[in-house]
């Protein structure tokens, strides 16, 4: 009698467990139903010259449309106007300053080895995540990071020209150099390539081309997928365009008419700004046939804001075959939709080009969120919002825990704002840009404020600037002397910021961590 007992009770043990399993299983199966799919696109060099932010002069229908899907962030910046270290923001949901992570060639496994991406916390939650295009910076000594997403990066071209005299008959050019981490030693020594070609040749030929229909043949399979085992997508497809060079088809230098460009509408300095902040020359001097030294003349400008203006229209018109895609496949009621821009991008306005400042062109960035059940179609909010700011946004949307790091979390959930236009998380968007100072800003629905000093060095020594975009838009004047009480306002909310990193005291700062463990 107590051996069948024991039987009895052992197969009813059995039985339990295997229950609980299959509960187990029902409701993760549940779960991973009901959880939302993600498609994250990236584009390049893109400030919000766009229709839905009121230039009427872009030719971006497809952006357009993906903006009445959901909500505009209309005061939206970017956390560091340098292609590398926006990208680590967006994907770390962390400061430059938090993390040493400044520079294009800083690599992120030899400064944050332990770092969780946005996408590895996605994948611990049962995403299978995916990469095409340009999502972290490859180029100038860096590689991205493998270690991201579930399947390999589908890589392709940053600069890329079609025509042979666009490169002195098919040399290798100096920024081709850079982004395929070629002859790093020599870049001086190398030709500089075209800033702009108009070929006419088909979209494919071109890398945005070829990464559009790529992204198209991973939704049909990603779809696929999950109609049968019901794991949902994470993917983050990243256009290159309107990155220089402005190498795009004819068809889309024909949708403009130069003529009714519009051309910068002041071309000085800020008068009062210190030297620091000043910038001329830099990354568009890699091209001919700008001036190394000079100025750009007025035809070339229009040319160059031509060749912008082009390359918009050309990466619009990649994001409508894939969302035309997404549409046929039904994906809109389960999939969450973001548009960002990496950093915004100055076209002579100040006398500036392309970024690395922080003056606003080159750190207001477009944000666009479609969020099915929570955000309400061809709304916009003013709230200030960052880059960092989408790592735990995306994470409270589909239901996961809020990141935790271990790098330091900077970002903050926008769904309150998704729900309500007039909600607010915070009072102020910070940003900085490294030169042989740090500049860290605040940028208030009002002001800007830049505190620029060097590393470990006491506010005494600091210099700053004030703008006033009520007054000011075109940032004419450095008003710091002038309004003293702002300053020490907007002070008071960057002291409130930890000391920033660098990337040498950070990893001091690990291995003096590391030595006390052992």
């Amino acid at each position: 009698m107590g051996e069948r007992m024991m039987r009895m009770s052992q197969i009813i043990l059995s039985v339990i467990l295997l229950c609980a399993a299959v509960h187990s299983w029902l409701i993760e199966s549940a779960t991973a139903a009901e959880k939302p799919n993600v498609l994250l696109i990236l584009v390049d060099d893109l400030k919000p010259a766009l229709g839905c932010y009121g230039d009427s002069i872009a030719k971006i229908p497809n952006i357009d449309a993906l903006a009445a899907r959901g909500m505009r962030f209309d005061l939206a910046y970017c956390n560091q106007a340098v292609c590398a270290p926006s990208r680590f923001t967006l994907m770390l949901g962390s400061h430059s300053t938090s993390t040493g992570l400044y520079g294009l060639g800083s690599q992120l496994r030899e400064i944050v080895p332990d770092a969780v991406t946005m996408s590895q916390h996605f994948a611990k939650h049962g995403y299978r995540t995916e990469s095409l295009g340009k999502v972290f910076h490859i180029g100038h000594g860096n590689n991205g990071d493998p270690l991201s997403f579930s399947v390999p990066h589908f890589p392709d071209k940053v600069i890329e020209y079609v025509d042979p005299a666009s490169t002195d008959g098919g040399k290798l050019t100096r920024e081709v150099a850079l982004f395929t981490n070629q002859k790093l030693d020599r870049i001086r020594s190398l030709p500089r390539g075209a800033a702009f070609e108009s070929p006419d040749v088909e979209d494919v030929d071109y890398a945005d081309g070829r990464v559009a229909a790529e992204t198209i043949k991973r939704l049909q399979a990603a779809t696929e997928r999950r109609e049968k085992d019901e794991n949902p997508f994470f993917i983050t497809v990243g256009f290159v365009r309107p990155h220089l060079p402005f190498s795009v088809p004819k068809k889309y230098w024909d949708l403009h008419n130069p003529q009714t460009l519009p051309m910068p509408q002041f071309e000085e300095l800020p008068s009062g700004a210190p030297a620091v902040a000043r910038k001329r020359g830099g990354e568009i001097t890699a091209y001919k046939p700008v001036p190394v030294n000079g100025s750009i003349g007025a035809d070339l400008k229009r040319k160059l804001i031509h060749g912008y203006y082009a390359s918009t229209s050309f990466v619009d018109a990649q994001i409508g075959k894939v969302m035309a895609e997404f549409d046929r496949l039904g994906l809109e009621e389960n999939t969450i939709v973001v548009l960002w821009g990496d950093h915004g991008f100055h076209l002579g306005d100040l006398g500036i080009w392309t970024k690395h400042t922080n003056f606003e062109q080159a750190n207001r960035i477009p944000i666009l969120i479609s969020a099915p059940g929570i955000t309400q179609p061809n709304s916009s909010t003013r709230q200030l919002a960052e880059s960092v700011d989408l790592f735990p946004t995306l994470a409270d949307l589909a239901g996961l825990p809020a990141p935790q790091g271990p790098q330091p979390i900077d970002g903050l959930s926008l769904v309150p704002v998704l729900k309500n236009p007039d909600a607010r998380v915070r009072d102020h968007a910070f940003h900085a840009y490294l030169k042989k100072k740090l500049g860290r800003a605040i940028r208030t629905e009002r002001y800007r404020l830049v505190e620029w000093k060097s590393f470990g060095a006491s506010s005494n020594e600091a210099e700053y600037e004030l703008y006033d975009y009520k007054t000011d838009p075109l940032e004419k004047e450095n008003l710091a002397v002038k309004n003293p009480e702002v300053v020490a306002t907007l002070r008071k909310k960057l002291a409130t910021y930890p000391a920033p990193m660098s990337q040498g005291n950070r990893m001091f700062k690990r291995l003096e961590s590391l030595a006390k463990c052992l």
